[in-house]
């Protein structure tokens, strides 16, 4: 395993080298750049020090126990080599884990888009919960959260939401909520007390800065009309909201969280941007189908990935059959449990693949 990590130990203690120099750090986006590469290898670089370590540890051990002639003093050698041997064996599945190719969007922040699927209004009511669920999670996280577009039903349900969270590795936490979401309750307008199936779809989205790709002029339509909240009162009395359309994928994109024109402009290209990058990188995948069957899930909005049965008081996740009995803290936000078994799982997949 040392042969494995010895490269990436040598590369991170180059980097660690080049960030210092006044040179790199006077051009600051190579700076970032570097930086960046770094910290994406630091785990394992700590990792090699360690397991470095312990090896040698193990060596001593063998060599005091070999020259021992007390026997009670040999059988406590042997002990400590037992436990060395032991943490040896441990770190190294860590360090497997650690070696496997990194979703390069892991630590982006994610847009999050909900939309009202089968059900009507009770639908739309379960929307208002899944949205209130990845906020209270945000919070939890210690995350911001900042609002795009909403369109809001009378009884306060939600038509469609769409809202920027901004936090480390907020991607890597949620990018496993796409997909359809199934309700299974009483709704409240229901007056002999019988369960109803709704369904909420689900898309997370790395929010993407730098990509390969342009966004041709000619491609696209801007439209502006007037910001408007619940029950159709104006936020203000300017056409500052945003639409824009995309004609060669018929992706649309609206913003009118801001008073400004001119920023809900720049947050509808950045969104546009992002469902752009997802856009292609779904038709890439495509060509890697077998490879996206190994992995838990496909992020494919048409997936149904996980139901919330009220009267069983029961979440579970179908990808991996994993139920949660604690709905009023689960859909409080407090997800994260689910969300480190669907990576243990992923990554267990793919070390299998990996034929570690």
């Amino acid at each position: 395993m040392l042969d494995k990590t010895s490269k990436i130990k040598k590369r991170y203690d180059e980097l660690t080298e080049l960030i210092a120099k006044p040179e790199i750090i006077a051009d600051n986006n190579e700076w970032k750049k570097l930086v960046k590469e770094r910290n994406s290898i630091e785990d394992i670089a700590l990792a090699h020090d360690k397991l470095e370590k312990l090896v040698k540890e193990k060596e001593e051990e063998e060599k005091v126990i070999a020259e021992e002639k007390d026997h009670d003093m040999k059988k406590l050698f042997e002990e400590d080599l037992f436990e060395t041997k032991k943490k040896i064996e441990e770190l190294e599945e860590e360090i497997k884990v650690l070696l496997l190719p990194k979703d390069e969007n892991d630590e982006s922040n994610v847009i999050v888009e909900i939309r009202a699927a089968a059900g009507g209004e009770e639908s739309a009511l379960f929307g208002a919960v899944l949205m209130k669920m990845y906020t209270r999670f945000a919070e939890r996280k210690h995350w911001t959260v900042e609002m795009i577009d909403v369109s809001e039903t009378e009884l306060g349900g939600i038509k469609e939401a769409v809202f920027l969270i901004k936090g480390k590795n907020a991607y890597k936490f949620l990018k496993y909520e796409s997909g359809v979401h199934r309700v299974q309750r009483v709704p409240e307008t229901e007056t002999q007390g019988r369960v109803h199936t709704s369904t909420v779809t689900v898309a997370i989205l790395p929010e993407v800065q730098d990509v390969d790709f342009e966004i041709n002029e000619k491609d696209i339509k801007i439209d502006t009309y007037r910001s408007s909240g619940a029950g159709g009162q104006h936020v203000n009395k300017t056409d500052s909201a945003i639409r824009i359309t995309h004609f060669p994928t018929g992706i649309v994109v609206a913003c009118q969280d801001e008073r400004s024109q001119i920023k809900n402009r720049e947050r509808a290209m950045s969104i546009l941007k992002s469902k752009l990058y997802d856009y292609y990188k779904t038709q890439q995948d495509k060509e890697y189908a077998e490879n996206r069957r190994s992995q838990v899930g496909t992020g494919d909005r048409s997936e149904r990935i996980r139901t919330y049965n009220y009267p069983q008081g029961r979440i579970t996740d179908h990808r991996i059959n994993y139920s949660i009995y604690n709905m009023d803290d689960f859909l409080d936000g407090n997800i994260e449990e689910m969300s480190n078994e669907l990576q243990r799982e992923d990554q267990k997949r793919k070390l299998e693949k990996a034929g570690n």
